[in-house]
């Protein structure tokens, strides 16, 4: 494996990359500023600025950007002219609280997760730990109108189509498992998993250019977090009340699995690098693996064998 290769950006949590066809990286940190990072990793500049929090961001049919702000909802922004489309902001006849990640269909159909409805972005921590399991994977067709196609999800977050399109899936976190939905052939309209009890806690997902479904992991699996997952509810709501110092934090890792279309491990990258933590983006594009953190004021990038 070669060296990882970290490149700063001007911006808290660059929590999402994705690569367009001229081979530039885009993603979106925590100040809300959407960037767009050049092939070589030499410039960085701004392209626009949601004023909320970008997440999950995918490049559409027509060559904007799709993004998912966790404040805001799904947007359409113009790397070009900066100019930004409110999508949708609701789901279900309600706002959304997190919106968190897509996958966009050849058709044009965008699926895309909504973390959690109680809580949002800034408190993530008390989905994640009392374990709300009221995230949501919605589709939003051509009519505009978004609807709810899996709920009861433990912290929805990444979201990637098959090859072929064939099913559609969606990381959960809390539960550690790629849930998967069919959408064509005999199991059209069933659930299963892609892979569950994953060795860490799954962020986004995206499909490579190799068409395999990458999985960022966050953290590694923490027998304290999973313990607090079953406990009693009043105990899950108190333990993101005690100081910050005393809570279960995400180990220092840099890791990410590619997965086929029969849920077999393909690839395992992990690296001991402590100048990078904590993978929540992932994104794999002619043999090169870009990732972004939720705390990293920075993208990274790293030759695949």
């Amino acid at each position: 494996m070669s060296t990882l290769e970290v490149i700063p950006v001007p911006g808290p949590g660059a929590e999402d990359v994705v690569v367009a066809p001229d081979g530039a990286v885009y993603t979106g940190t925590g100040d809300g500023a959407v960037l767009r990072v050049s092939h070589d990793g030499r410039r960085v500049e701004r392209v626009a600025h949601t004023g909320g929090r970008p997440l999950g961001i995918e490049i559409d049919l027509d060559g904007r950007l799709l993004v998912c702000d966790a404040n805001r909802g799904l947007l359409r922004v113009d790397p070009r002219s900066g100019g930004i489309e409110d999508v949708t902001d609701s789901l279900a006849g309600a706002p959304m609280r997190f919106c968190n990640n897509a996958a966009i269909a050849t058709d044009g159909t965008v699926w895309f997760s909504d973390s959690s409805t109680k809580y949002g972005v800034t408190h993530w921590k008390d989905d994640f730990v009392q374990n709300t399991r009221t995230g949501r994977l919605a589709r939003l067709g051509s009519d505009g109108v978004p609807e709810v196609v899996l709920d009861g999800l433990a912290f929805a977050n990444g979201v990637a189509l098959a090859a072929d399109e064939s099913y559609v899936a969606v990381a959960e976190t809390g539960a550690r498992t790629a849930v998967r939905w069919w959408l064509t052939g005999p199991k059209a309209g069933t659930r299963d998993f892609l892979v569950s009890d994953l060795p860490g806690y799954p962020d986004n997902i995206a499909r490579g250019s190799d068409g395999l479904i990458w999985i960022s992991l966050a953290s590694p699996k923490d027998p304290v977090v999973e313990l607090l997952q079953k406990a009693p509810v009043p105990i899950r709501r108190s333990v993101t009340k005690i100081p910050e110092g005393l809570q279960p934090k995400p180990k220092r890792t840099i890791r990410a699995q590619a997965y086929d279309d029969a849920g077999t491990l393909v690839h395992d990258v992990d690296l001991p690098d402590a100048t990078y933590h904590m993978v929540t983006g992932v994104r794999e594009h002619d043999g090169r693996l870009w990732l972004g953190s939720l705390h990293e004021p920075a993208i990274a990038v790293v030759d695949l064998p």
